[in-house]
């Protein structure tokens, strides 16, 4: 039987992000990790483990990329397969975390609503920018987010360590995805995580941003299925 699969989504994502990819492999047992409840990376990936199969593929987008090197800290031996999809293992600069503190700020004060539409500009490839159903379901996933959890999330990121010193032990296959239009992981931040992991993959994802497997789900799914199946 081959190995479940854990899912980790990004910022403000839930499992409508990865859902393509999870029908493509239904004959797999799948989780979908909360990553909701803790504003820590290092508490969310204990989390997660102690929900997670003994033995599990693990995919990780953005947010769920910085967790996912976590859990190859916490608990390599876990972890069968590895797939880091349009993240990066660099801390945040200090105008990132300007930027998260204003958001978190913008959720207190004035209201949730206001962050989803700030945002999509950035999750998107610039062709997507005006796509009305990809606006929807960030809207959708964000408001199933709720803002406690978004300003829990933005709390987690800030305060990430460099993931870049510890990914030269991670010794499962490994590949790496991002979409060539992905303007808050850019390639440049995939390639550097190519680099770093011995023997990894690097895929680069035309038309496809930061949210590459809702923008182009059947190319994610495709490197996926290659990538998961390969003895």
């Amino acid at each position: 039987m081959s190995d479940p699969i854990v899912f980790v989504p990004g910022l403000l994502c839930t499992e409508t992000l990865f859902a393509s990819q999870i029908a493509a492999f239904a004959d797999r047992p799948i989780m979908v990790a909360n990553h909701r409840e803790h504003d820590s990376i290092a508490a969310i990936a204990a989390s997660v483990l102690e929900g997670a199969p003994g033995r599990f593929s693990l995919i990780g987008l953005s947010m769920g990329g910085y967790i996912a090197m976590e859990i190859l800290r916490q608990a390599p031996e876990r972890v069968a397969r590895l797939a880091l999809i349009d993240t990066s293992a660099r801390p945040d600069t200090p105008e990132q975390t300007q930027r998260r503190k204003f958001l978190a700020d913008l959720t207190r004060k004035k209201g949730f609503n206001k962050v989803p539409p700030l945002l999509f500009p950035g999750f998107v490839h610039e062709r997507n920018e005006d796509n009305e159903d990809l606006k929807a379901v960030l809207k959708e996933m964000a408001m199933e987010t709720g803002p406690e959890a978004f300003i829990r999330q933005q709390t987690a990121i800030m305060n990430r360590i460099d993931s870049r010193p510890g990914l030269q032990r991670i010794a499962c296959p490994a590949t790496v995805l991002v979409g060539e239009g992905d303007r808050l992981t850019p390639p440049e931040f995939a390639e550097e995580i190519h680099r770093l992991i011995p023997g990894s993959e690097l895929e680069v994802l035309q038309e496809a941003g930061h949210l590459s497997p809702l923008e182009t789900p059947n190319e994610v799914t495709s490197v996926l299925r290659r990538f998961l199946n390969r003895t």
